[in-house]
């Protein structure tokens, strides 16, 4: 992609621009595990070429990228920072949170530029940081790697523009696609290095979900154990009907939650509540089964951004069938089981045109397995024109 497609029309960034970018984006990556529900943020301060201070976004209450790259310069002892340019891989912040508003800290500072990747995808307040900076006659460049600063805050975005989390599936299989023996025994198909790797899909996401059957058979914790993480996921189940035990060990780890269908049995709910598991009720789709749609936008409205679904064939399968799945992280293993408990289960397309199919968007080598990242290309696309749109009118 060329870096100046979504920049403000006659605006074209340098190439130390991009580089200087791309050195933000790899602060903001220091945050991948850290700043949910918030985005995550890097800013690097650079002045006639030379990195001054950098910073990314600390945890949910803490300070912000900008912040802490403002008090390293201070500590370093830069306090004129007139000359200064600063690369801010997300629209600085204009509004009071939980934390004071960043553009007031860059304006008091008076840098003399300010480059943004993307602006803030929350509709209510895009732009106005922008605005202020610009009537503040601080020059600022809006739209370099917008691509991959979305990317990397995709969850984010996608409840900013859509409503609701990003989801994805994470699967592991065997040549033929089965997750399992017929009997159901799957430890282990693929090797430790294709299961530590999937622990880091886990610790990025704001929740891990799986399904009743995945934890009667297997009885598995499903946190966050081979990536240090000072804010691990939350872990949540669907039973429609609250027929698991409260004893088991997924629910022994708070915080963890339930989600059930409206009217079950209120003796069952407080079972789980007497164990500290929070339930959540929601309506039943025909089939006596909590409805994904509403549990979705439920979601959205709790502040997920990323969920990871580690489940089987069923839920796997109902969640693709419902649309409501726009990546799949997947392990293959050289080994074919030739018979076994198949990865998604479902209706089969009337045809291969109804297929439903994604875009591989990166292919690697984990230990003896191969690990294959695919993306709903079409959701994707409409989250990032969504993007590209709101740029282009700053």
């Amino acid at each position: 992609m060329s870096v100046n497609n979504h920049l403000p029309c006659g605006v074209t960034p340098v190439l130390d621009d991009v580089h200087w970018m791309r050195q933000a984006l790899q602060c903001a990556e220091r945050s991948l595990y850290l700043s949910a529900p918030n985005p995550r943020v890097g800013c690097v301060i650079v002045q006639d070429q030379v990195l001054l201070a950098s910073g990314f976004t600390q945890r949910v209450g803490q300070a912000h990228a900008e912040i802490m790259a403002l008090e390293q310069a201070q500590a370093l002892g830069f306090q004129d920072l007139s000359q200064s340019t600063f690369y801010v891989s997300l629209e600085p912040c204009s509004h009071h949170g939980r934390t004071r508003p960043c553009v007031d800290e860059i304006i008091r500072v008076r840098p003399k530029r300010v480059v943004i990747a993307m602006p803030d995808p929350n509709p209510q307040v895009s732009g106005r940081g922008i605005e202020r900076l610009r009537a503040a006659g601080i020059e600022v460049v809006v739209g370099v790697l917008l691509e991959q600063a979305a990317w990397l805050n995709v969850g984010f975005v996608s409840r900013m523009l859509s409503g609701r989390p990003w989801l994805w599936l994470k699967i592991a299989s065997s040549m033929d696609g089965y997750t399992a023996l017929e009997d159901g025994r799957s430890q282990w198909i693929t090797g430790a290095a294709a299961r530590e790797r999937g622990h880091e899909w886990r610790a990025r996401s704001d929740l891990i979900v799986t399904g009743s059957g995945t934890i009667r058979a297997d009885n598995p914790l499903l946190n966050v154990r081979a990536v240090p993480t000072v804010r691990p996921p939350l872990r949540g189940v669907f039973d429609g009907q609250l027929r698991l035990s409260p004893a088991l060990r997924f629910f022994q780890q708070q915080p963890v939650m339930v989600w059930a269908c409206e009217g079950v049995d209120p003796a069952h709910v407080a079972a789980f509540e007497a164990q500290g598991v929070y339930v959540r009720l929601l309506p039943a789709n025909q089939n006596g089964k909590v409805d994904l749609q509403a549990w979705l936008a439920w979601l959205g409205q709790q502040e997920f951004n990323e969920i990871h679904v580690e489940a089987g064939a069923q839920l796997n399968g109902a969640l693709l069938q419902a649309g409501l799945v726009d990546q799949v992280v997947g392990y293959v293993a050289p080994t074919y089981l030739m018979q076994g408990r198949p990865a998604i289960d479902g209706s089969a397309p009337v045809d291969l045109d109804a297929a439903w199919r994604l875009n591989v968007i990166e292919c690697q080598k984990i230990g003896a397995d191969v690990e294959l990242l695919m993306r709903n290309e079409a959701r994707w696309q409409q989250l990032l024109n969504q993007l590209i749109e709101q740029t282009e009118r700053l």
